[in-house]
């Protein structure tokens, strides 16, 4: 299995996560680097919040989409209108592509849900032309999503089962401070370099923020659903008083910083 990520509507993952994609994707690419006349290969594209902004940044030659999840790959392609984007199903431990085939490859938000990342990574690698770039970005899930802290520290009150969630979702390869640089030089990649990356994820009430985990998508939307009635009705109050937090519902903004690294596949030159 190439993927931890409990995909299930296209509709739901842009409200949970898809807009907040769009939002870290230009400070990404700043990182990353684009050049006018590139090939791209963008690993996890989801529902294309980082693919459909790499032709705002430059004018590239092309772009290649892979998503684990048929649903998302339907939803990005059916919002297409780019001739030069080509999106399709794929797993980023076994590229449908030939070496050396891309002059950047990118991974936004994806590969701390790849159980084996080190697998992913060399296989990025192989299909990134010598002296291009390999570059993602994961979520600081332990020490920078306050959302994500309070809804699992309110869950675990509650419910001492949601501890071993909790901690599993704390603590996802890849997004600890050095652990991506690490993994950028065992594989072999030059000038490796992370940084970290901040963006606000605000909104507009308790019932923008609680939707997306009551239709069930993703890790925290499969552990309400998994809940029975009394005990997600029980949660959805407990979560609903820490986001509220003595104050009536309405706007909330919370930070929500990502570790970001890059590197250069040896054996070229790269202008990045």
């Amino acid at each position: 299995m190439s993927s931890k990520f409990h995909a299930r509507s296209a509709v739901s993952y842009d409200q949970l996560m898809g807009r907040w994609s769009r939002r870290l994707a230009k400070p990404f690419l700043a990182f990353a680097g684009l050049d006018a006349g590139e090939r791209v290969l963008d690993v996890g594209c989801g529902t294309g919040s980082l693919t459909f902004t790499i032709p705002q940044v430059a004018e590239i030659a092309r772009i290649d989409g892979i998503d684990f999840s048929e649903t998302y790959v339907e939803a990005a392609r059916a919002r297409n209108t780019d001739p030069r984007i080509v999106i399709a199903r794929g797993d980023v431990c076994a590229l449908p592509f030939e070496d050396r085939a891309f002059d950047r490859t990118l991974a936004l938000l994806v590969l701390h849900f790849v159980p084996e990342s080190e697998q992913a990574l060399r296989e990025m690698s192989r299909v990134t032309k010598p002296g291009g770039v390999v570059a993602a970005a994961v979520w600081d899930s332990y020490g920078g999503m306050p959302y994500q802290r309070m809804f699992w520290d309110t869950a675990a009150a509650l419910d001492p089962s949601a501890a071993s969630h909790r901690r599993e979702s704390y603590y996802k390869p890849l997004t600890r401070s050095g652990e991506m640089r690490a993994l950028w030089t065992r594989v072999g990649l030059a000038d490796v370099a992370e940084i970290p990356l901040m963006i606000r994820m605000d909104y507009s009430d308790f019932g923008d923020f609680w939707k997306p985990y009551a239709a069930g998508e993703g890790p925290l939307g499969t552990y309400v659903t998994g809940l029975d009635d009394r005990a997600r009705s029980a949660f959805e109050r407990a979560l609903r008083a820490a986001y509220e937090a003595g104050e009536p519902d309405g706007p909330r903004s919370f930070a929500a910083v990502a570790w970001a690294c890059r590197g250069t596949v040896p054996g070229g030159w790269h202008r990045r």
